[in-house]
């Protein structure tokens, strides 16, 4: 009997695992019995589906006994031909974490390199250190946007991946057109660069790109979307990439097999058919999104211009005890180690109350 090194018996696991940082979702908003608790954590559009999505969803569930159609065709038909791009371009997955997880799969693995900017998407670090390749962070400057130059400079002859999160989460801002065209140049062929636009339908900066642009003539773009944001079907786990066949092809190769259920590819459908209503809500939440932002300078705040569906203070030590005046006024929101605080955007009572709590604490102690 072979015994591990701490001397039970039992399967021998990665010791990868060991190290790996935990994914730490938003906290649900705790249930008040004299007062309503809003979760602001988890850059989740507050809305309710749309009464044709959710009805499609429901008949959907009536066929949960049938395996999914395993290449979505339906969908990515759908896609294909609203995003102007050859449905073989074209990958589905478990939203756009389990999409940039098979993209690490099909390109990185031990010895090669990943890399991406830090402070930016918290799943990057952990996929990862999953397909056993080495992260590669480069600090954000001091306006908390990418340092593209920097991230150019640190490509190396083991350089698989660069993941561009943009907008970023959780800082918010964006890069622009030229910008990001000058970093693309400078990048060997080699090497894929992913666009990661989950939020990109909240986007109103004409100066930053429409990645599917991008890619088109650049076979190392790939472009990651996702239904989970401005769409609302985040409980659906439905996402997908765009990019050029060697890149699409790989991707549907290692994906999950039936990954992306039934009813997620019908409710995507119908979301797309459903995009007008879907959109007039995002530019609600976009007003929401300019008038939190204003009230958070007039306060005296520093806040990144953001293009997301979220703001971000830089709140240093005073993250956590931040965090915790938010929860004991009623709103959720998500506290980073002692570097900051991400609010989601949400209906106009929760970010007034955010809204309340920022303007005791601005300038003081938390």
């Amino acid at each position: 009997m072979t015994h591990d090194h701490a001397g039970t018996t039992g399967p021998r696991l990665r010791g990868v695992l060991d190290t790996l940082p935990a994914y730490t979702p938003g906290r649900p908003a705790a249930a008040g019995a004299d007062a309503p608790s809003y979760k602001l954590s988890s850059n989740e559009n507050p809305y309710p589906p749309l009464p044709g999505v959710l009805a499609t969803a429901t008949a959907a569930a009536g066929e949960m006994n049938r395996y999914p159609d395993l290449t979505a065709a339906a969908l990515t038909a759908e896609l294909a031909d609203r995003l102007g791009v050859p449905q073989s371009h074209l990958a589905t997955g478990t939203g756009s974490v389990g999409v940039a997880q098979s993209l690490l799969h099909a390109t990185a693995g031990p010895g090669d390199e990943v890399i991406f900017a830090w402070r930016s998407f918290e799943a990057y670090p952990i996929i990862t250190q999953i397909a056993g390749a080495t992260a590669v962070t480069i600090p954000l400057l001091p306006d908390e946007s990418h340092d593209l130059d920097a991230m150019a400079d640190a490509v190396t002859d083991r350089t698989r991946l660069i993941f561009v999160c943009n907008p970023n989460n959780p800082t918010g801002n964006a890069i622009r057109r030229a910008e990001l065209e000058r970093f693309l140049d400078r990048i060997p062929t080699s090497v894929l660069v992913v666009l990661d636009e989950a939020y990109k339908e909240f986007v109103r900066d004409p100066e930053i790109p429409d990645g599917i642009e991008i890619y088109r003539d650049r076979p190392n773009v790939a472009v990651l979307r996702t239904f989970s944001k401005a769409y609302g079907l985040a409980g659906l786990r439905v996402g997908f990439a765009v990019a050029h066949d060697p890149v699409a092809i790989a991707l549907r190769k290692v994906a999950v097999p039936f990954g992306v259920s039934h009813i997620a590819q019908e409710a995507a459908i119908a979301s797309l058919r459903s995009e007008d209503a879907l959109l007039e809500r995002v530019e609600n939440l976009v007003a929401e999104r300019t008038r939190v932002f204003d009230a958070l300078v007039a306060q005296g705040w520093t806040v990144p211009e953001t293009q997301a569906n979220f703001v971000w203070l830089r709140l240093g030590d005073r993250t956590q005890a931040f965090a915790a005046a938010c929860a004991e006024a009623g709103v959720v929101v998500r506290p980073y180690g002692d570097e900051g605080a991400r609010i989601t955007i949400g209906e106009k009572e929760a970010n007034d109350l955010f809204l309340e709590v920022a303007g005791r604490l601005v300038g003081g102690a938390a």
